[in-house]
């Protein structure tokens, strides 16, 4: 059976080109990104036969064993290789623009001391020029920004041109506080509340009948769908400005049934419109991990 070559993205160029935004966007893009790795452990890592990811090495000055010549030989021997497609990503950017970066951040050059910065980012973009000829695909970073440079990244590696937003779905109990990272956060307490029927009170959320319950209230299908729409509505242009996660979140008393029953039904919804998702119910979680204890 033919063996499909594994995706490898050698991620190189000058300090302050944009290499960390070039990785995390490769990284969203399904790309399995690892930074700064030696390059004498690259051979043994693409020997592992369980994995056939895409795969990003971010490869710069910082790597012990680095050097453009040593580069070039394992581009070379990768390319001799059937199981691997290699490519040569180099990000480029004008010296001026590097040493602007620099003082605005007030980083340190990885090969040069404060009195001469200039002359390091000299020097290492004259290391590197055997690299930049050698690339397969040159961005030249001067002009963008990092939006604008996860853009262009995405273009040339990403399918269709544009990664893929990940949106969670959580609920929670306004009991033990908000959640942290969301990004949008609605109180369903104002629905009815299955507690308070017998049958329903051990069940939680993800049960039908607890479901069903509570969207029968008369106030549910004008909230659900307005916050539906709105999630629909916000997700692609928040995909194209970059972002990697959206967090919506429930809140309700108890965290087991109302905000449960939201967080599934809109991440229902949202798949079946083809957006990738995933859901966390933090107080059931917590409940199972001490059932577990």
């Amino acid at each position: 059976m033919p063996i499909t070559p594994r995706h490898v993205i050698l991620v190189t160029g000058p300090s302050g080109a944009g290499m960390s935004t070039a990785t995390k966007a490769l990284e969203d893009a399904g790309f399995e990104a690892i930074d700064n790795l030696p390059l004498r452990l690259v051979g043994r890592l693409l020997d592992d036969d369980g994995a056939d990811k895409p795969m990003s090495l971010g490869l710069d000055l910082r790597n012990r064993d680095f050097s453009a010549d040593a580069v070039l030989d394992l581009v070379t021997e990768l390319e001799q290789r059937d199981d691997v497609s290699p490519q040569l990503l180099y990000l480029d950017c004008r010296p001026e623009e590097i040493m602007r970066r620099y003082s605005t951040t007030r980083r340190r050059h990885p090969i040069a001391q404060a009195p001469s910065l200039a002359e390091g980012i000299t020097h290492e973009i004259d290391l590197l020029r055997p690299l930049r000829n050698r690339a397969d695909v040159l961005i030249d970073t001067s002009g963008l920004n990092p939006h604008e440079l996860r853009a262009e990244v995405e273009k040339w590696f990403a399918p269709k041109g544009e990664h893929q937003i990940a949106v969670q779905l959580q609920s929670f109990s306004y009991k033990r506080g908000l959640p942290r990272g969301a990004d949008m956060v609605f109180d369903c307490r104002f629905l009815r509340n299955p507690h308070w029927v017998e049958h329903l009170r051990p069940q939680d959320g993800r049960n039908s009948d607890v479901q069903d319950y509570v969207a029968e209230d008369p106030h549910f299908s004008g909230f659900f769908e307005k916050v539906r729409d709105m999630a629909l509505f916000i997700l692609p242009p928040a995909q194209r400005e970059g972002k990697s996660y959206l967090t919506i979140a429930f809140g309700c008393s108890g965290g087991k049934h109302r905000s449960v029953t939201l967080a599934e039904r809109l991440a229902e919804d949202l798949a079946q419109a083809g957006w990738q998702v995933s859901k966390r119910h933090r107080e059931l979680d917590r409940r199972q991990s001490k059932e577990a204890q």
